[in-house]
């Protein structure tokens, strides 16, 4: 494990440059740049406001305009969209880049980071955007804005795991990665993102926080939302099994690693 930690120090200017790299191949010929990572997020969460507003503004707790529902979306589509990048793109990311692990020497464990860091931009694109949406509404942040970072990082670890797990054993078997987004939309309708978990009969409230990702979600919906303290009981237990989950990761994938040349 040591050898890993150190291969990702000795490479990281290589890490650092293919994330810019990525970018400026992904948008070389477009007008609009770096914006098309955040509109797809915001133009779905539009489409639900303009649907659901409203219905779901007067069930939202304590809010009574349905400008609020807005960034209620918002702020679960801030953590979603994190979340769900990085499980995509890192179940597919060895086969992707096969010819290029073939060809060049590196450290593998370089590509999810570099995925990873690409998340983590346009997480940042997101919550700009997300902030100046709020201001054109008249809503400033409080204090309590400050926790979105808290958030990300373990949005982020618990996405990196799950995703590098899934990604090493998509490699050997190649069916995982036609079930990943089928599960992913199964997920995000049990994900408080659309609807607050109030409006659920009291029977069914205990099985959307059997989602790891619905107190992260409601934790973002706090702090940009209603300006309170995120629900920290439930996230540090996430938090505690995302970092099981990278260590077991991170395991798999080194046993793993020196069979995946020759598989792919």
């Amino acid at each position: 494990m040591k050898s890993m930690w150190l291969a990702i120090w000795t490479y990281r200017h290589f890490i650092l440059s293919s994330i810019r790299v990525e970018f400026r191949a992904r948008f070389a010929r477009s007008r609009l740049g770096a914006l098309w990572m955040i509109i797809h997020p915001l133009a779905q969460a539009a489409i639900y406001a303009l649907i659901l507003s409203d219905v779901m503004s007067a069930r939202l707790p304590g809010v009574d305009d349905k400008l609020a529902y807005s960034i209620y979306l918002l702020g679960g589509t801030l953590g979603w969209s994190l979340f769900s990048e990085l499980l995509v793109r890192c179940t597919s990311i060895f086969i992707d880049n096969a010819n290029t692990m073939k060809k060049v020497r590196f450290p593998k464990i370089c590509l999810p980071l570099i995925t990873s860091g690409v998340a983590l931009v346009n997480c940042a694109l997101l919550f700009v955007a997300t902030l100046l949406i709020m201001g054109i509404f008249g809503r400033y942040p409080g204090i309590n804005v400050l926790w979105v970072v808290p958030l990300v990082a373990v949005t982020l670890v618990l996405g990196l795991g799950v995703g590098l797990i899934l990604g090493t054993l998509n490699v050997f078997v190649r069916d995982i990665g036609q079930v990943v987004p089928i599960l992913l939309q199964i997920m995000f309708w049990f994900t408080p993102i659309v609807y607050s978990p109030e409006i659920l009969p009291a029977s069914i409230r205990p099985l959307i926080y059997l989602n790891p990702m619905s107190g992260i979600v409601r934790g973002f919906q706090n702090a940009l939302l209603f300006n309170t303290v995120p629900p920290w009981g439930h996230i540090l237990q996430v938090a505690a099994a995302a970092c099981v989950l990278l260590g077991f990761a991170l395991v798999l994938f080194r046993r793993a690693s020196r069979e995946m040349a020759d598989v792919l």
